[in-house]
């Protein structure tokens, strides 16, 4: 079970990989690690930071059961962790720091550098939640296989895409990323989305958090693998009818714009 995945830096796009092989995602499981820096000859970390500014061993992240900590071996520079779904919430790394849990699913680990600052982002896509109303009476609480963050906007566009579907069983139009932008942007937190966070949310559900079928999902275009996301969330009750509460009131434009696809 991965339950940490590092965006290595200057790698950004799809989560499935690059089109010449090379990864984009370093996967962690519980108790592995990763070391960050600068590097040097002979002595490699596996998320290399090049900046002349920042250390050759600047520290290092430790997967735990569903979050992850991470340990600052500088002796001056304090690194910031900021929670990417969050209104400027984030965690302060002093230097020395060891061990620091970090709770956010979606984070960016932000270093002091010489033109600036370096960062790289982590996932940590294991978070379990109870249902509401379940009650535990003894032993340990049965989790959900899909673990989705209600609150994160990646559950905001699985809701948009299977808004149709919701409001009319009938229907079998599925939103194109246009109209799920057009959807999702009046909502408070979601003013500054663009049509690429869209399509990279879809692709960290359909790769991490729902895990359409690997083979299929690779293949698969952006129209097919909308429909299979909604698909498997509607079969298993993932967005229900009264998550329609989480968007704005459908108004006639959007009700005609659903069976358009982007």
């Amino acid at each position: 079970m991965d339950t940490v995945i590092v965006q290595l830096p200057g790698r950004e796009g799809h989560l499935n990989g690059s089109s010449d092989g090379r990864p984009h995602l370093l996967h962690l499981g519980p108790g592995e690690t990763a070391d960050f820096g600068r590097g040097g000859p002979g002595s490699p970390v596996r998320i290399t930071l090049d900046d002349p500014g920042v250390s050759r061993h600047a520290g290092v992240i430790t997967a735990a059961e569903d979050y992850w900590r991470l340990s600052n071996y500088s002796g001056h520079a304090t690194y910031v962790v900021e929670n990417m779904e969050g209104a400027g919430e984030h965690i302060k790394v002093p230097p020395g720091r060891l061990g620091a849990p970090v709770p956010f699913e979606f984070s960016r680990v932000v270093l002091p550098a010489s033109d600036g600052e370096v960062d790289f982002k982590v996932f940590a896509p294991e978070h379990t939640y109870l249902d509401a109303g379940t009650g535990v009476p003894a032993g340990e609480p049965t989790q959900s296989p899909f673990a989705l963050d209600q609150t994160a906007k990646y559950f905001l566009v699985l809701l948009a895409l299977c808004e149709p579907r919701l409001r009319d069983p009938s229907s079998g139009a599925i939103p194109g990323v246009s109209e799920v932008l057009e959807r999702l942007r009046p909502l408070e937190g979601c003013h500054d989305l663009t049509r690429s966070a869209v399509n990279y949310h879809i692709d960290y559900l359909a790769t991490v958090k729902l895990r359409l079928r690997g083979g299929e999902e690779r293949a698969a275009g952006t129209s097919r693998k909308r429909a299979e996301l909604v698909a498997l969330a509607l079969r298993f009750d993932l967005v229900r009818e009264e998550h329609l509460a989480l968007l704005r009131p459908s108004t006639p434009r959007d009700r005609v714009g659903s069976g358009m696809h982007g």
